[in-house]
């Protein structure tokens, strides 16, 4: 592409909020440097208190690289980070990376060519789990399949179009400024929670198979329990928020949890007839797992049962004792503060949905 070309393209500011990934940071920030997007590019790494090798790490890309600085996220949450890089950056186009995601060969400029074509307020695509350990393969596999996390497009695939949310996401800054960035409550889902509110700014979140991010899955099962459970949780606070985004699909797992429980009481109390429902639920997951561990090596399949019962279950009981003081309601009285770089660090918050 020639300079005039690339000159009239939107100058971009990736943000990414970090907190002990020394395992993967390096790579992801190659792996945006490298983009062949002829227009600028910014990272802002947003560091968390991390107590690995994070920090000198970050240390490093910012004196190997001018387009690589860092601010500050004292917090280590997530939601926080990502508006204090959003602050700290300046570019009208705002692409989301976290520090275990490895952006694809062309994935910023087809996200901005899509932005212009589409009208949109924000475009992502698919979630691509890769595992390197053989563990990591297996939630790999499931957390790719129907069967481990329903029919989310950004997960499993599927035609280009409207979405509910995409993963991590490529914005209009105006957008994000309007609406006041993300809304620091939500720990977890606030990604799912701010493509509501764009939605329902009257914004349109587009999803595409064209563009994925690689993701590195938890390495062993106590990581991935607690990653699942802190998704049930939150994606309830989101359903207090805005009584409108409730779905079937988020219903599933914990509905499982609680006929799980319910038929292990009834069965050990009034008749074993009532194991028949954890027996189908087993019997469906190796069923299920026989499918979609076809290319995995023997270990892996083995361990991918497991990794499909731990985000089901995680999940749901995460979803069916999620405190109600987990995050509490900020009714504003005024707009939420604009994210303006340089600017104030009031936090962002939203109107919430009357009970």
């Amino acid at each position: 592409m020639n300079t005039k070309a690339a000159e009239e393209l939107p100058a971009v500011s990736v943000i990414m909020p970090v907190l002990n990934e020394e395992r993967h940071l390096r790579t992801a920030v190659r792996r945006i440097l490298e983009q062949d997007y002829p227009g600028a590019i910014e990272v802002v790494i947003a560091l968390g208190p991390s107590t690995d090798r994070t920090d000198e790490i970050a240390a490093e890309l910012v004196a190997a690289d001018p387009r690589v600085r860092t601010v500050p996220n004292p917090t280590g949450r997530t939601p926080a980070g990502l508006n204090a890089a959003i602050r700290g950056s300046s570019h009208p186009i705002v692409v989301r990376v976290d520090g275990h995601g490895l952006l694809t060969d062309g994935y910023i400029a087809t996200a901005v060519r899509l932005l212009g074509e589409m009208d949109a307020a924000n475009v992502g695509g698919i979630m691509h789990a890769e595992g390197e350990s053989e563990w990591e393969k297996a939630v790999a596999a499931a957390m790719t399949s129907k069967i481990g996390v329903g029919n989310a497009a950004f997960h499993t695939g599927g035609l280009a179009g409207p979405a509910d949310t995409v993963y991590l996401g490529v914005f209009r800054r105006e957008v994000l400024e309007k609406l006041g960035g993300y809304n620091e409550e939500f720990i977890r889902a606030q990604d799912w929670e701010l493509n509501y509110r764009i939605r329902q700014d009257g914004g349109l979140v587009w999803f595409t198979p064209q563009l994925r991010v690689t993701y590195r899955p938890r390495p062993n099962v106590r990581a991935l329990a607690k990653q699942y459970k802190d998704y049930g949780r939150w994606r309830r606070v989101v359903t207090r928020y805005h009584r409108g985004s409730v779905n079937l699909r988020y219903l599933a797992p914990p509905a499982a949890v609680a006929a799980m429980a319910s038929a292990l009481v009834l069965g050990a109390l009034v008749h074993p007839a009532f194991l028949a429902v954890p027996l189908g639920y087993l019997a469906a997951i190796l069923g299920g797992s026989a499918l979609e561990g076809r290319g995995l090596s023997a270990k892996a399949r083995l361990q991918l049962p497991l990794a499909l019962v731990t985000m089901h279950m995680s999940w749901g009981f995460g979803f069916l004792t999620s405190p109600r003081s987990l995050a509490r309601r900020v009714i504003a009285s005024t707009a939420p503060a604009p994210m303006v770089p340089g600017g104030d660090e009031r936090q962002a918050r939203l109107r919430p949905t009357a009970p």
